[in-house]
């Protein structure tokens, strides 16, 4: 498993970090790190909103950046069977696209600072195309 993957991108960029060629665990991913440092980042800023949010749109966007990275564990987890790791790969995606519903909530609503909102969705960019580029390669590679 190394050099270029069948879709044009090498193994690294489509999410993977290869050590001497060979994926030995979930955190070998980059998509998993940088979604697990984003719902790091998403549980901090959530304990700043106002307490009428806190327990309500604060929940939610923890539940889906954590959820991100659950699915891609749980994919890895299950990635014997391809079918099943596209699938949860399919889950994260979805979850990163629910993280970035719940961050433009909360910028119309005007309850935490506009920048650090705006840093937070533009992070959120990177992962979703990750995602979905290593689904790919799992789809035309993945043994």
């Amino acid at each position: 498993m190394g050099g270029e993957a069948g879709c044009g991108l090498r193994v690294a960029s489509c999410g993977l970090r290869v050590a001497r060629g060979v994926m030995k665990s979930y955190r070998d991913l980059e998509i998993y790190k940088t979604s697990f440092d984003l719902a790091t980042q998403i549980h901090k800023m959530s304990l700043k909103l106002p307490t009428f949010e806190l327990y309500e749109e604060g929940s939610q966007i923890r539940r889906s950046s954590k959820g991100i990275a659950a699915c891609i564990v749980e994919g890895y987890g299950r990635s014997r069977y391809k079918a099943e790791f596209i699938k949860y790969l399919v889950y994260a995606h979805a979850s990163c696209d629910e993280t970035i519903l719940h961050l433009n909530f909360l910028k119309a609503a005007h309850v935490l600072d506009h920048a650090e909102i705006e840093l937070l969705l533009e992070a959120y960019n990177v992962p979703g195309s990750k995602i979905n580029r290593f689904a790919q390669y799992v789809e035309r590679e993945w043994k």
